[in-house]
């Protein structure tokens, strides 16, 4: 059987660990894109590339923490800014929602504690509870910061699984003081919709008797991989359940190769792996910010992403052959391009194909930006694509710089070299 392993709201409970006054309270934790990024003092960004997840960035920087920490989300205006990234069930009662902002949830509960992320921890928190559980489960894949599969295939006998998560859930509890939600099932995606009906701490078991039973009355949005067009797609053929969708296989499949796979999930007939390898597939950085006209003042921007971001893939030791730029701007416009690129790249041919990409993708240079991302993918060490030998880099000098400016800011921090554009 495979079983699935989901941290109750877990930045709050990890602020639990370390400060017990916030039980059976209404806590939820706040965030804020972090534009300190662009600041032009020297502040220092840590750097996350083993786990991901919702509201999970690479590329982070500490908050203050303060004895009221809601004073880090408002701006020097006094506006209250940012939303939230948890919020735990005693705040729930009150309708308050993840990535609800911040001013409306304490409008909805004005003795609402927000506290303000502590990745550190967050992140420490999670290593932690993966090797409890590698030491506990023969097969243990990682998807998120807070989500874990496991394989307990002839480790544990059908029968006894229920009593094997019952005991796994309080076996955290007690060792990590972190509440967990386990569902188990012959594949992964039923075991990770009956984590979903366990919780809070809780634990079910579906056999294949009561598949039937459990799968047909639930809402298909809480089916892992059914996205906003499908949902509408969905509703269009007055379909709401998981029930409704498996007596429509032949509407269903007609939609396409995504959808014939999603149908044979629902119905159990299909399964993965679990991968206790992972592979990144791919790595990006984005802020969002206040709208922001001033051209020079963007570029300047890119070339701060583009420093953090060559700084990543070089710690991951890969080469991406695919960059992508993106450019959100106000009233809800956004330009997109994507080239591909089979070169080594040194840092600043790095920074000047960002750029360059941004300069070509900047259609709407009338409107303000509010938003900006980059992207690498396909790297070569995953993808079948290969360098080419003809537009291999010949320039020694750049790509030795390129290493020695690495080995500079892993040893003394992201911030200790810039370009002199940044300032």
């Amino acid at each position: 059987m495979k079983i699935h392993i989901d941290l109750d709201c877990f930045f709050v409970s990890a602020e639990r660990t370390i400060d017990s006054s916030l039980l059976h309270k209404p806590v939820a934790i706040g965030g804020r894109s972090d534009t300190h990024i662009f600041s032009h003092k020297k502040r220092d960004q840590n750097v996350n590339l083993t786990n991901s997840g919702s509201f999970v960035s690479t590329f982070y920087q500490e908050y203050d923490k303060r004895d009221d920490d809601l004073q880090n989300f408002i701006d020097k205006d006094g506006r209250i800014r940012g939303i939230l990234t948890t919020a735990s069930y005693e705040a729930r009662k009150f309708k308050i929602k993840t990535a609800m902002s911040i001013n409306e949830a304490l409008q909805l509960c004005p003795h609402l504690i927000i506290k303000a992320p502590n990745m550190s921890l967050y992140q420490r928190l999670s290593h932690e509870l993966h090797i409890f559980l590698q030491e506990r489960i023969p097969l243990v894949e990682q998807a998120s910061i807070d989500e874990f599969y496991g394989d307990v295939t002839g480790w544990v006998k059908d029968e006894d699984v229920p009593e094997f998560i019952d005991n796994l859930r309080h076996e955290i509890n007690r060792a990590l003081n972190l509440p967990v939600s386990i569902g188990a099932a012959h594949t992964r995606y039923i075991a990770k919709l009956a984590t979903g009906e366990a919780k809070p701490f809780g634990c079910k078991t579906i056999y294949p008797w009561d598949f039937d039973a459990f799968v047909d009355p639930i809402h298909v949005s809480k089916f892992s991989g059914i996205g906003k067009s499908m949902m509408a797609k969905l509703a269009d053929a007055q379909i709401f359940t998981l029930g409704e969708l498996r007596q429509r296989r032949g509407t269903v499949e007609s939609w396409g190769p995504y959808a014939k796979e999603l149908y044979k999930k629902v119905n159990g007939e299909i399964d993965a792996p679990i991968n206790s390898k992972t592979t990144r597939k791919s790595i990006g950085i984005s802020r969002t910010f206040d709208p922001v006209f001033d051209r020079t003042e963007l570029r300047r921007r890119i070339v701060i992403l583009s420093r953090h971001l060559i700084f990543a893939i070089q710690k991951l030791q890969v080469i991406p052959t695919t960059f992508s730029l993106s450019i959100r701007y106000e009233l809800r416009q956004k330009s997109h391009i994507s080239v591909t690129r089979r070169k080594e790249f040194s840092e600043k041919e790095f920074k000047d194909l960002c750029l360059e990409l941004f300069h070509e993708a900047d259609n709407q240079k009338r409107l303000h930006v509010v938003h900006l991302s980059i992207n690498s993918s396909e790297f070569t060490h995953i993808s079948r694509r290969e360098l080419s030998l003809l537009e291999m880099d010949d320039d020694t000098k750049q790509k030795e710089l390129t290493k020695q400016a690495y080995k500079v800011r892993e040893k003394y921090g992201l911030g200790s070299l810039r370009w002199g554009s940044e300032i």
